[in-house]
């Protein structure tokens, strides 16, 4: 039942995605009411599936681990979300559905990936590691997601073109959302890191730098701090920061594949 549940999801994700495209260029309530209610339902029946996962695995760590790509879409949704109450603009949406959608897609189709692991791991500190890292990416993700409007609505705002995605917001509240988006995303990013080096050494007995998916989570990190750093210290804003921001994207990208690769922290088949 999981699955199907997740599935379900699915389906009200690819009506939300829908909706976050035809809702820039368009004024329609209609579009509002079926909108937002497809985004929750949808966020309803991912949890659903995840929590049923739990219950019947008796893992919460194995049932997250397993469901990584749901997790992560789940937490991105429920960022998309607060920034909808909190500034009243679903315009975000047009970037971060396509990453729920897909996450979510590949999570319902196929088998799912395990993290190899050792019996030795302390859970906790395993649980710990998912929860934060995931929140920390998700956050990345809704950084990112402004970054990449902001870079838009510029480049709209310079030409003057009044026609598609005339309804963003405006600069000056696209580049808040992404820099409160990596204040909340780096202590989780941080503290995710912290938990995953007491992991590796219960589990290995010292943790290798040279393993790509460790290397890329450091590089990574320090790409999130220079980002807080130079705005902190330079007074980076606006597209300086945007371009920043979409670096640290494509190192985030790159270090979840890295999953599949690495010898100490990998994805395998279950």
């Amino acid at each position: 039942m999981p699955i199907l549940w997740l599935r379900v999801a699915l389906c009200f994700y690819g009506v939300g995605l829908a909706y976050s495209l035809l809702a820039l260029t368009r004024r329609s309530e209609l579009l509002n009411r079926v909108g937002l209610p497809a985004m929750l339902l949808g966020m309803v029946f991912q949890f659903v599936s995840l929590t049923e996962t739990v219950l019947l695995s008796g893992h919460l760590t194995t049932a997250w681990v397993d469901n990584s790509e749901s997790l992560l879409a789940l937490l991105s949704m429920a960022f998309l979300l607060a920034v909808y109450l909190l500034y009243r603009t679903s315009s975000l949406g047009i970037v971060v559905f396509p990453i729920v959608f897909l996450l979510t897609f590949v999570a319902a189709t196929g088998s799912q990936p395990a993290l190899f692991v050792t019996p030795v791991i302390k859970k906790g500190w395993l649980i710990a590691h998912i929860a934060m890292i995931f929140t920390g990416y998700a956050a990345l993700f809704l950084s990112f997601g402004a970054s990449l409007l902001y870079l838009v609505q510029e480049r709209r705002l310079k030409s003057k073109n009044s026609g598609l995605l005339s309804r963003l917001p405006a600069l000056e509240t696209i580049d808040e959302i992404g820099y409160r988006a990596l204040l909340l995303g780096f202590p989780f990013m941080t503290l995710g890191l912290v938990a995953g080096t007491v992991v590796a050494q219960s589990t290995y007995g010292h943790l290798d730098f040279l393993d790509p998916k460790i290397a890329l989570s450091v590089l990574m990190w320090a790409v999130y701090l220079v980002m807080l750093y130079t705005r902190w210290s330079s007074g980076w804003r606006g597209r300086r920061a945007a371009l920043l921001a979409t670096l640290a994207f494509a190192v985030a990208i790159v270090a979840w594949l890295a999953n599949y690769f690495s010898g100490m922290h990998r994805f395998v088949s279950s």
